[in-house]
């Protein structure tokens, strides 16, 4: 059996959460306060979306650090699917969030109340330049689910201070209060949609399901075609984390003292065509074991064309 696999960029730069963390929880209690000053729901809801964020930041920035850690014999992947479980409790974190949003922009819609317009306008104002800073700032740190489910969070935050500086303006021009929850409502579902694409991206790669970008039947064929490899068996393509995928095959082969040839090319055609670098390969004598149809998949030797 053969192992060969590489870690390309493994250690990019540390993400900006920590910094935006500071911002957020800052500014979340400035918003708070304002939001029971003025009696606007949709200012009190972003508020709690920027303390969820702030929990949401704190998470992220520990699963960055879990996943940096090195491989040891307990953990002989190291620690980097931390990072896809820290975006899976802040894809949960963010539908609690959701339901009592829900749950408190019905109860206005029942029993509105009043709402101090200007301020509205002005606090919103503020935490949309906060939230667009913050934005920013994960934006252009490191693309995995962890900073993608980080982005999430404030993202949806930025849409709420846009959504309750709209509320404020309506509601001063018209004094029509239940824009303030009908908008609460529109932000829920834009972000639960969001949400659940996440959590369903982080529970593909948990359950160590092919990636999207990777053609299981494609692979198979184009390792059957390997000069020397009559069929392959046993194949499994799951994902370490979204940025990097693993491979393990067994091949069998016409000639086993060939293998180091066939390994060669094998590992060149995973590279090269398919970008896996990270692959386990066995080597099986042609005819000497022939595996049930109905436990594994068999691709058949055919040259090629």
């Amino acid at each position: 059996m053969a192992h060969h696999h590489s870690h390309s960029s493994a250690h990019r730069g540390k993400p900006a959460f920590v910094a935006a963390l500071l911002i957020t929880f800052a500014y979340a209690l400035v918003e708070l306060a304002g939001g029971l000053w003025s009696g606007s729901l949709a200012l009190v809801s972003d508020a709690g979306h920027m303390f969820s964020d702030a929990v949401a930041l704190a998470f992220a920035a520990i699963a960055a650090w879990l996943a940096r850690r090195p491989v040891s014999l307990r953990h002989s992947y190291g620690w980097a699917r931390a990072e896809v479980i820290g975006a899976m409790i802040n894809s949960l974190i963010m539908l609690g969030i959701i339901a009592m949003l829900v749950a408190e922009a019905v109860q206005r819609l029942l029993d509105p109340r009043p709402v101090i317009a200007a301020g509205v306008m002005l606090i919103a104002f503020i935490g949309l330049v906060v939230n667009g800073i913050v934005a920013y700032m994960l934006s252009r740190s490191e693309r995995n689910l962890n900073a993608r489910a980080a982005l999430l969070h404030v993202l949806g935050d930025l849409v709420s201070s846009v959504a309750a500086l709209i509320a404020g303006a309506v509601i001063y021009a018209t004094g029509w209060l239940l824009i303030d929850p009908l908008l609460s409502l529109v932000i829920a579902g834009l972000i639960l949609i969001s949400t659940l694409r996440l959590l369903r991206d982080t529970l593909h790669v948990l359950m160590e399901a092919v990636p999207p970008s990777v053609n299981l039947e494609q692979i198979g064929k184009a390792l059957a075609k390997v000069p020397g490899v009559s069929s392959v068996h046993d194949l499994h393509v799951w994902g370490i984390t979204p940025e990097s995928v693993a491979l393990s095959a067994h091949l069998e082969v016409d000639d086993v003292a060939a293998w180091a040839a066939i390994l060669e090319a094998a590992r060149t055609e995973l590279h090269d065509r398919f970008g896996i670098d990270h692959v386990t390969l066995q080597p099986e004598e042609r005819g000497a074991r022939q595996p049930p149809a109905a436990v594994v998949r068999l691709w058949p030797h055919r040259p090629r064309s």
